[in-house]
């Protein structure tokens, strides 16, 4: 439990950390967030996150009343005012405080605030043995109608998927895209690895599919490139999932996970492959020597 939250410029104690009533965020999930990961001390890709969080915000034209050297300031502030090092974060924009009513405009200043906590999104035996998931039947949100790349506070369409994962007595689902190819989990990117004439090259959704650009994400392809594993983004399909050779699923707070069972069938041999272990081992790697900031 966090000793301190940042909201608006001060560090309260979490029971003095409110938000109204009226604002938009809580009213129409109007807003914009990152979950960011620190190690040891290191704030992972902090910069990283803070830009898109930047890029989300201007995408729905919320005025941020902090620019990223002050946010990055407050992250920083706020993780020395809880006293650890490894954490999870999670910084919200939201559009403020406004009438009822869905004009955005009506809301005169933006709400900030940054948590700092523990999280475990999966419990600690799926690293080692795997994951099941299933494949949902809620489809992603059409990325003409709000694109993937902001991550808004509204998840609804994940959260729908979520729960079609919890009643089939798993942790994750993918969701497919209004084509029918894979777009995304509710909270993780995917990846696959399939096999030709011996040779393992890993493969993801392209980002038009309807994919958040996960920092995760990138950070595992860039892993791959220095272990010289062939690397590619392909329109997928539900039959390229259940024949692949190997899966994981990528993010701030899963990390690298590996999925060895999909809609009851076994993926691979059902046991964690060797590009993915490879890739959980160099990841792990990482974030436990130097972490990389920017």
């Amino acid at each position: 439990m966090s000793k301190a939250i940042w909201i608006n410029g001060a560090l309260v104690a979490p029971e003095k950390a409110t938000v109204s009533v009226y604002d938009h965020g809580l009213l129409y999930g109007d807003g914009v967030f990152e979950g960011i990961r620190c190690y040891g001390g290191r704030v992972l890709k902090l910069r990283t996150h803070l830009d898109r969080l930047d890029r989300s915000a201007r995408a729905i034209r919320l005025t941020m009343p902090y620019d990223v050297a002050e946010l990055e300031h407050a992250v920083r502030e706020t993780i020395r005012a809880n006293d650890v090092s490894d954490c999870y974060i999670r910084l919200c924009v939201t559009r403020g405080v406004g009438a009822l009513g869905l004009n955005p405009f009506n809301c005169k200043n933006s709400t900030v605030f940054i948590i700092v906590d523990s999280l475990r999104l999966y419990p600690k035996e799926l690293y080692e043995k795997g994951m099941s998931v299933i494949i949902a039947a809620t489809l992603r949100n059409h990325p003409a109608a709000l694109s993937p790349r902001i991550k808004s506070m509204n998840y609804l369409n994940n959260i729908m998927a979520k729960i079609e994962a919890i009643d089939a007595g798993v942790s994750e689902a993918v969701m497919l895209n209004h084509q029918g190819y894979v777009s995304e989990c509710t909270g993780d990117n995917l990846f696959i690895v399939r096999r030709a004439d011996g040779r393992p090259t890993l493969i993801t959704p392209p980002l038009h599919a309807g994919v958040l650009e996960g920092v995760t994400m990138n950070l595992v392809i860039d892993l791959a490139a220095e272990l010289g594993i062939p690397f590619a983004r392909h329109d997928l399909t539900a039959y390229d999932l259940y024949t692949a050779d190997e899966m994981f699923l990528t993010g701030t707070a899963a990390e690298v996970i590996p999925v060895t069972s999909i809609d009851k069938r076994t993926i691979g041999d059902g046991e964690i492959g060797p590009i993915t272990r490879r890739l959980v081992d160099a990841y792990r790697s990482m974030v436990a020597g130097s972490v990389p900031e920017d």
